[in-house]
């Protein structure tokens, strides 16, 4: 006869991701599992402030022509090779409909976040990353009063391995006529909570796990980076701000602060987990900027780092978690933990 009482680091369970709706296998007792698979080089190479060949670096001259200027903080520009763009027609195809398709117009921008080649985020200053989320704001603002604009995602890939292909410190901002499809889920997610309980879903969500305590990473007076009950990635994390807002723009000065705070705080551990600069997407879900109000949205980013075991062991997505659901080995409870208990000064500056 089977034991009615589930053991969530034991048993093999499914978690629902309450931001999207879907649903995540976890298996905790595959963490034995012998390794045979792939295994990825290690980063080396010299670490280097100004690279003469990096398209990025102040000075430099892009695949356009255009030569960057000589910045001492954050730049931005439109993307060299964009995949959005605004000078299309307005159109949709729709056969029998099986074909269907619509025109998608939109802005690419590229943001660097420091002059120096060799800086990541967890190597900048807080003051410094402080200058990059005020830049995110005012591009927020700048987009959002573009009437063919009605999103703007803000992420960063970090490390040839999610696909980088760049590694001067950089992210971008695709700005969108219609909403992305995580984005839209979110949308309803959160919609349909409000809706219900007449609360804000990620407030109620936060409140909860400072409750229980056992997920949350780090925080301070604006933020907590947590790792999410459904995380699916095997060290991802959730950023959610402890104030209800919606967008950058409705940041104060000081919440903007304590997000550079968190930013620089998180991607330190992540690094000092195995010892070298950790790669991941990284990306903020904001509400939509098309005017209207949402009030349940709740302001928050996501962390999708692939490492698993090292520095040179990664997760893959196959099989199953592509063509059934995604499924984790090592719980979301035991990555909080090994993340909570590592330093917050990084391993090179020790």
């Amino acid at each position: 006869m089977l034991n009615n009482k589930l053991a969530l680091q034991k048993h093999s369970h499914r978690r629902l991701n309450i931001l999207n709706g879907q649903w995540v296998l976890v298996a905790p007792h595959r963490t034995q599992r012998p390794w045979q698979g792939q295994v990825e080089k290690a980063a080396t190479g010299q670490r280097i402030e100004y690279d003469p060949d990096c398209y990025l670096c102040p000075g430099n001259k892009r695949a356009s022509g255009e030569v960057n200027p000589d910045y001492q903080h954050t730049y931005i520009f439109t993307n060299d090779f964009t995949a959005l763009l605004l000078d299309i027609p307005v159109d949709k195809l729709n056969q029998n409909d099986l074909l269907i398709a619509q025109s998608e117009r939109g802005i690419c921008r590229v943001v660097c976040f420091s002059p120096n080649h060799s800086l990541t985020l967890p190597e900048m200053t807080v003051e410094a990353i402080t200058k990059v989320v005020d830049t995110w704001t005012a591009e927020t603002l700048a987009l959002a009063a573009r009437p063919e604009i009605n999103y703007a995602t803000i992420f960063e890939n970090k490390g040839a391995m999610m696909g980088c292909s760049n590694p001067h410190p950089h992210g971008q901002i695709w700005a969108s006529e219609l909403l992305p499809n995580e984005v839209e889920h979110e949308k309803v997610q959160q919609e349909q909570y409000f809706q219900k309980k007449g609360s804000c879903l990620l407030c109620d969500y936060l409140n909860l796990e400072i409750q229980q305590g056992e997920r949350i990473i780090c925080e301070n007076e604006g933020f907590i980076a947590l790792v999410p009950f459904w995380a699916t990635w095997p060290f991802e994390t959730l950023l959610v701000s402890k104030r209800h807002f919606a967008t950058f723009p409705e940041m104060t000065s000081r919440e903007r602060f304590f997000l550079a705070d968190i930013l620089k705080r998180l991607t330190t551990r992540y690094d000092n987990l195995f010892y070298t600069s950790f790669p991941y997407s990284m990306g903020f879900h904001q509400a939509p900027l098309d005017g209207e109000s949402y009030p349940a949205w709740h302001f928050h980013a996501h962390f999708y780092p692939p490492l698993l075991r090292s520095a040179t062991i990664r997760k893959f997505m196959v099989g199953f978690e592509m063509l059934g659901t995604p499924q984790r080995d090592i719980s979301p409870e035991v990555s909080a933990v090994r993340l909570r208990e590592l330093s917050e000064k990084h391993y090179l500056s020790e």
